[in-house]
């Protein structure tokens, strides 16, 4: 929009025209933020320029998804509670080459570009080694054009910001969605129904089979919300779906009108608990329960995307192994194989074997810690509570692999119990999801050479020996343009002048 030929932010209106991302930048400002000179701020200006650069990206993006659904093509499925994604600003700036044109265009306009970063939150999906192995990962695969997916949680409180008062360390929400988030779009249209709680009803189906219905639930919608991931110097843009907790009952009108205005939303409070800060405090029972419905919750709305898009092009599930490669990120989304087994099953009419074939095919596992008390474990009262048809699952699973070590390896109860995925004792049943994410997947990592050796030899000696070739290893990246070329832009440019010549 322009006053007497010039822009309403620009003095000149001349220089719209010299470049599309100038004008990009310049409507964003007028038509979506409803901003002119006198009025603007630097998280406006963070904003614009974010929102044109996503522009650069749209159309890349909409050709990717369109060419991997078109081509009916395998993709990569990455699993994980955390993304530590940093700057998306920054990142897509590198991966675009656009880095010096945007420094220039805003520094013409009087603004800095590392000081208009700074104004970005970082996206409040992580906070560690696993969530930077996850960003780095999403990261590689755009750039190495494979097809994929990133999965996890639209955490609207991240984990905390951490402060100093009065010589204390304190903690504090981290509210990094307060202002919106410019890259991030809502996909209401992928909206999935996750079931926690309820019973577990047996049926006999028209060849006297034995079915199971897991009914009377109470559930959770999940929304999707799906974040660009461009690749470097490629066409290829990914998408990290994240999903956001909604409640099914948004609003009790009878108890509202009788006064009871804390009921009428209780529900919906409840559910939305699930996306509201990552890793919840688990020392006490409650926390306990929202850590497992978190990990169920994105697991559950996960796979149900994965079985939508698989069965847009296919009929033939003993094809989704061909279709469909799903890293676990650690333990968290382990909870994922007796889910598909239960999909798989009871919904699709498929007999264990060749469902639990189809399942270790499928999935496979990065195992992060090398501690044996770190290891994650859920109570057996927990899961039959929360997730009663998957803890039947899971006792079969167990079953039958007791069974099969018996036989094929060893009949040694001391060494069958410690491979087994149900650790009995008299005070309680625990199940350890990393003897389950090993038993059901087809390959094991860990993420360093000595990590991965300590794996094989102390940690899991018994599961290694009877899956000779499942533990390997993949040594953690990091993204080098990320760590060399923003914080580092001489020696970068140094560097590739060397290795032009």
């Amino acid at each position: 929009m322009k006053e007497n030929g010039k822009s309403i932010f620009f003095t000149d209106g001349a220089k719209v025209k010299q470049s599309s991302l100038i004008t990009q930048f310049a409507e964003r400002l007028e038509f979506d933020l409803v901003k002119d000179r006198t009025t603007v701020t630097d998280h406006d200006i963070l904003e614009a320029i974010s929102m044109a650069i996503r522009d650069r990206l749209t159309r890349n993006w909409l050709k990717t998804q369109s060419e991997y659904n078109d081509n009916n093509v395998k993709k990569v499925h990455y699993l994980s509670l955390e993304f530590l994604m940093g700057s998306l600003l920054g990142n897509s700036l590198i991966n675009l080459g656009l880095y010096e044109e945007t420094r220039q265009l805003l520094a013409g306009f009087g603004y800095d570009l590392d000081k208009i970063m700074r104004e970005e939150p970082d996206m409040g999906l992580g906070n560690g080694g696993l969530g930077r192995l996850a960003a780095c990962y999403m990261d590689s695969l755009a750039t190495l054009e494979y097809p994929a997916y990133g999965y996890g949680i639209l955490y609207e409180y991240g984990i905390f910001e951490q402060d100093i008062e009065n010589g204390y360390q304190i903690e504090k929400p981290d509210h990094w969605l307060r202002y919106g988030n410019p890259w991030k779009v809502v996909r209401p249209e992928f909206t999935y129904t996750v079931k926690f709680n309820g019973t577990v009803t047996t049926y006999f189906d028209e060849t006297g089979r034995t079915r199971y219905n897991w009914v009377n639930t109470d559930d959770v919608l999940a929304i999707a919300n799906d974040v660009p991931v461009p690749g470097y110097q490629t066409r290829t843009v990914n998408t990290l779906r994240l999903w956001q907790a909604k409640s099914t009952d948004e609003f009790n009108l009878n108890n509202f009108n009788q006064g009871n205005y804390l009921s009428a939303v209780e529900n919906k409070n409840l559910s939305e608990t699930i996306s509201k800060v990552l890793y919840p405090n688990d020392s006490i029972p409650q926390g306990k329960i929202l850590r497992l419905r978190q990990q169920y919750f994105f697991v559950s709305a996960t796979l149900q995307d994965i079985i939508y898009n698989f069965k847009l092009h296919n009929t033939d599930f003993r094809l989704l192994p061909e279709k469909a490669a799903i890293q676990l990120n650690d333990t968290h989304p382990a909870i994922a194989i007796p889910d598909l087994m239960r999909i798989l099953m009871d919904e699709e009419g498929l007999e264990w074997d060749e469902a639990w074939e189809i399942t270790t095919k499928v999935f496979a596992y990065t195992n992060h810690t090398i501690v044996p008390e770190a290891l994650e474990e859920w109570s057996e009262s927990l899961l039959h509570s929360l997730l009663p048809r998957h803890m039947q699952i899971i006792t079969e699973i167990n079953r039958r692999f007791k069974n099969e070590v018996t036989e094929k390896y060893s009949q040694d109860s001391s060494v069958i119990s410690k491979m087994a995925v149900i650790k009995e004792d008299s005070h309680g049943n625990n199940i350890r999801m990393a003897n389950l994410a090993i038993i059901g997947s087809h390959s094991t990592n860990g993420v360093a050479e000595l990590h991965s050796d300590i794996l094989k030899k102390y940690i899991f000696p018994d599961l290694n020996n009877y899956y000779p070739g499942k533990f390997n290893n993949k040594t953690n990246g990091i993204s080098i343009r990320r760590f060399l070329l923003q914080a580092n832009p001489e020696l970068s440019s140094l560097i590739t002048k060397k290795n032009r010549k």
